[in-house]
């Protein structure tokens, strides 16, 4: 997957069919408004499309990112303010001309893109209200602050893996299994505890305001996942 979250070949074509199967009929309930408490707890974005016949069609992708037996979410399309269909995540939802594919991190949103029968994307425009419709607005009203935020996060991360995973890592060549494969691993660096539960705290912070913006980097943010 690449940094702005589009596919990356066989691998993803693949996670999609199969997405495709697990899609299920919706049973018609109306869509409900985004509401301020729910910025941790569901996702809202939108995809207007033209019909054959020269009218359109309005498609919404609610993802609660909570929802289920296995607390991994659901994600459910609405068809002009009806409830179409349901899926586990990640989904793939068939639409006019296309697919809507949505796959979530635990950090938020890694994918919502509509994706044409021609091969082109487009990402789904977030509700204003919701947490990503927010960070899209403070890139519109004040693009350069919104390039710092985004820069910041990259740093974090980038310091976080560099500080983090040697040490892990030498936790994992602890493991006698491991460590009678592989040899034991020491890490060059050692930190405090205190900050490297800061550094983590920081590191899901800065992944999550990537995931507001469906940014994904396998070795960044998915240190965390």
């Amino acid at each position: 997957m690449s940094e702005d979250g589009t596919s990356d070949g066989r691998g993803a074509s693949w996670t999609m069919r199969r997405a495709a199967r697990r899609v299920r009929p919706g049973d018609g309930r109306p869509l409900q408004s985004f509401r301020w408490w729910q910025h941790l707890s569901r996702s809202l974005l939108y995809l207007t499309l033209a019909r054959p016949d020269g009218g359109q069609v309005t498609y919404a992708v609610e993802v609660r990112h909570l929802q289920g037996d296995d607390g991994e979410g659901r994600a459910h399309l609405y068809v002009d303010g009806r409830q179409q269909a349901t899926s586990k995540l990640p989904a793939a939802f068939p639409v006019e001309g296309g697919t809507i594919e949505v796959v979530k991190t635990a950090f938020g949103l890694r994918r919502c893109h509509y994706v044409a029968d021609d091969g082109s994307e487009y990402q789904l425009v977030p509700d204003p209200a919701s947490a990503e419709g927010r960070r899209a607005r403070l890139d519109r009203e004040n693009p350069g602050i919104g390039r710092l935020v985004s820069a910041v996060s990259v740093l974090v991360l980038v310091v976080s893996v560099l500080l983090l995973v040697p040490q892990l890592a030498e936790v994992l060549f602890r493991l006698p299994p491991v460590a009678e494969r592989f040899g034991t691993f020491t890490s060059p660096v050692v930190l405090p505890a205190w900050l490297n539960i800061g550094l983590t705290l920081a590191a899901a912070a800065a992944s999550t305001e990537r995931a507001l913006r469906m940014r994904y980097h396998w070795l960044l943010d998915g240190v965390g996942n």
